[in-house]
Parts: structure tokens; C-alpha cells; sequence
């Protein structure tokens, strides 16, 4: 980077939580879309000891990018080095650091970045100035919120599969649940609905959905899809009863041209919501018996119709 400006920042928070906890999820990023909100998905391409390569997909000042990375992962001395090995523009060059470090009881967390802009544009550089403020900003809280969460309790997490068996191609599963800008005409559960697919794969997905005792609720998705085996997705604008929604989809095909589609969930519930949405008596017990039974019959609606689709078809 010798020759171009470079920008380096820190941002750090403290977390009630042992450095190991800390460190623990911090690694696994498998889990980053539970524990970041500009997470959607996040991918092992390689793994040998502690060198791995992970692809990310994440939205960036509300716009949905995706690049890959380069982690070293030092538990000894509970750091993280990271380096974007494909950035997404305007970044040219993207690097960093997690620090845990012990404090008495809690953790020092700090989070280092380094980085420069294409073509060392001043406005391609400020943009990602706004984004890595932004993002760390919101990371570090949610963070440290998701791991004293996990330290006290799991009751407010919910997470659930459903599937079908199909007698029909995996691909027009997949097809189905993809081309989501003709829910309308195709889910009776579906009021309205916008897609936008600006870079192939990488959607956005907002719709109003009708659950079975005639209310509705308007979310936005940013979606990632796989063709035609997965499509992972993250919910950028929740209902009020939820903290978090994650999910994906999956299609499996046999030898004999039988696919398993399958709809999984994993949420958080919004416990300062339970009496404003479910009524003063409501508590968390009620909470997940309504949002397993409002999700879970969404998607297997969503199911039945790729079925029939899927099988007409075939």
C-alpha cells in the first residue's frame, strides 16, 4: 500500500463476559449473522490449522455487498488478524485486527481497521469511512449484547426446521422460492412484494405477509442465493416481536429425482415487545408458541406451493 493514503481507525467497547466466551464467538463465524446486524452470511472456503478463508456477505450503508477474507486466528494470545482478499468498491484494500483483551472480570474489546480507497477516490474514501464507523458501531454493541445474552440465557432464542418431500427437480424448488417478486400471484399469504437483484445472487426482498389470524407485517430481507441448493437470508427490517430473524433455504436432490426442501429459523425474541404484541399476560413461553406457529406455517405454505409447482413440472 506503499505510495497511497491509508486510513487506520479503532473503535473498542467492554464486555461483561470472560475473554474466552468473547473470543469463542468471535471466531465461529458461522454465527456472525446472529451477532452482527450488517451480517447476512458467511461462508468457510478454506480452513488448515489456524489460516482460513471465509466469504462474507454483509450490507454496507444499507447496500448489500460481499467480499472474501483471509483470518489468522491466534487463541493463545486472543486476536483475530483479517485482510479482505476480494473487496467489494469503492474499497481498494482492507485489513484489521481483534483484540481481546482480559480486564478484571470483563473484556477490552477493540477492533483495529486499515484500509484505502480505489484509485484513492476522496468521496470513495469517505464513503467507507461512514460504513466502517457505522458497521463497528453497530457491531461491538450487538456484540457485547449477544454474548452476555448467551452467558445468562437461551430461552429467547428459537430456532426450528420444517421440510417436504418432493417427487420433482430440486432446480424448480429452487426456482420457486428464488423468483420471490411473483409471490403475489403465486402464496396466498403474501400481500405485496418488491425484489431487486442488482448483482446477480445478492437480493433484496421486501413484503408484506399475512399470518393466519388476518394480521400483517411488512419485512425486508437481504437475501443469498446458491443456485439451486440454498438460499441463506437475514431480516434487515423485523416484525416487533423479533430482535433478530435468520434463515435459509435448502433444496436436496436423490438418485431418483426426489428433492427434501426444507425452511429453517433461528430468531430472537424481542422480550421488551411480548405484552405490546401478545397482551399483558403473555410472557416468553407464549412468545415462541406464536412466532414458531406464524413462521412456521408461512413456510410451510411457501413449501406446498413449490411442491405443486416442482411436481407440475416434472
Amino acid at each position: 500500500m506503499t505510495g497511497f493514503p491509508v486510513r487506520e481507525v479503532e473503535h473498542e467497547i467492554t464486555v461483561q463476559a470472560p475473554p474466552a466466551d468473547v473470543y469463542r464467538m468471535l471466531a465461529e463465524v458461522e454465527n456472525w449473522p446472529r451477532l452482527f446486524p450488517p451480517s447476512v452470511y458467511v461462508d468457510y472456503l478454506e480452513r488448515e490449522g489456524d489460516s482460513e478463508r471465509i466469504r462474507i456477505w454483509a450490507t454496507a450503508n444499507g447496500e448489500p455487498k460481499n467480499w472474501t477474507s483471509r483470518r489468522e486466528l491466534d487463541p493463545d494470545n486472543l486476536r483475530i488478524t483479517f485482510a479482505q482478499e476480494v473487496s467489494s468498491p469503492p474499497v481498494a484494500e482492507m485489513s484489521g485486527t481483534w483484540v481481546i483483551e482480559p480486564q478484571g472480570e470483563q473484556t477490552r474489546l477493540r477492533l483495529l481497521h486499515t484500509y484505502r480507497a480505489i484509485d484513492d477516490d476522496p468521496e470513495g474514501l469517505e464513503w467507507i469511512d461512514e460504513a466502517v464507523d457505522r458497521n463497528s458501531k453497530a457491531e461491538l454493541p450487538s456484540l457485547k449484547a449477544n454474548v452476555e445474552l448467551a452467558t445468562r440465557t437461551a430461552e429467547l432464542t428459537l430456532s426450528f426446521v420444517d421440510s417436504v418431500t418432493i417427487d420433482g427437480a430440486a432446480k424448480d424448488v429452487y426456482d420457486f422460492v428464488n423468483d420471490a417478486g411473483r409471490w403475489t400471484e403465486r402464496l396466498p399469504h403474501v400481500a405485496s412484494v418488491t425484489l431487486t437483484e442488482d448483482t446477480p445472487g445478492l437480493q433484496v426482498l421486501r413484503m408484506e405477509t399475512l399470518t393466519k389470524d388476518g394480521s400483517s407485517h411488512t419485512t425486508e430481507s437481504v437475501r443469498v442465493c446458491f443456485p439451486h441448493h440454498k438460499i441463506a437470508y437475514k431480516q434487515t427490517t423485523l416484525p416487533a416481536l423479533m430482535a433478530l430473524h435468520t434463515g435459509y433455504w435448502t433444496f436436496e436432490e436423490d438418485g431418483d429425482g426426489v428433492t427434501t426442501a426444507s425452511s429453517q429459523h433461528t430468531v430472537i425474541i424481542n422480550a421488551d415487545n411480548i405484552a405490546k404484541v401478545l397482551g399483558p399476560d403473555a410472557g416468553v413461553a407464549e412468545a415462541r408458541t406464536f412466532i414458531r406457529d406464524a413462521l412456521g406455517n408461512n413456510s410451510r405454505a411457501t413449501l406446498n406451493h413449490a411442491k405443486a409447482y416442482a411436481e407440475a413440472r416434472r
